[in-house]
């Protein structure tokens, strides 16, 4: 799936540090690793199909 849409969000400078360390740790980007807590979420609450 082609990626053509932007989010943006702010939050505080704690969780910006929290979750950069987290991505670092999971060999990741900051917008790789939020993108796939977003969407394990989504399929899990049924927003987003898990196919």
């Amino acid at each position: 799936m082609a990626k053509t849409s932007a989010i943006s969000v702010r939050v505080s400078e704690e969780t910006k540090q929290a979750v950069e360390k987290a991505a670092e740790a999971d060999g990741r980007s900051v917008a790789s690793y939020v993108e796939r807590l977003l969407t394990a979420h989504l399929k899990e609450q049924g927003f987003l199909s898990s196919t």
